[in-house]
């Protein structure tokens, strides 16, 4: 049995108003990973996604490179293993 992680990202730098958010869902779908992704009042983005290394691992790396129009400086994340994932789709939270 895989084993399930939990990864928290603060996505920085010109990531607001450039499609961020939709392009994290479109990602999180691809990969099959589940979760939320909001803005933040200071300028940054954050996601919450869940599901197998497997599938985290890509799904990071497209959250690294970001859309086009944004322009990503920074990825804090912090894992954790987890019993069994929280959610069950991929939302946009406020």
């Amino acid at each position: 049995m895989e084993k399930y992680f939990s990864l928290h990202l603060h996505i920085s730098g010109f990531v607001q108003g450039v499609g961020f958010r939709f392009y994290t869902i479109n990602s999180a779908r691809a990969y099959g990973v589940t979760g939320w992704v909001k803005n933040l009042y200071d300028g940054r983005v954050e996601i919450e996604a869940e599901g197998t290394r497997k599938r985290l691992v890509p799904f990071l790396e497209e959250i690294r490179i970001g859309p086009r129009s944004a322009h990503v400086q920074g990825v804090a994340e912090n894992w954790h293993e987890i019993a069994f994932p929280r959610y069950k789709s991929f939302t946009v939270g406020y």
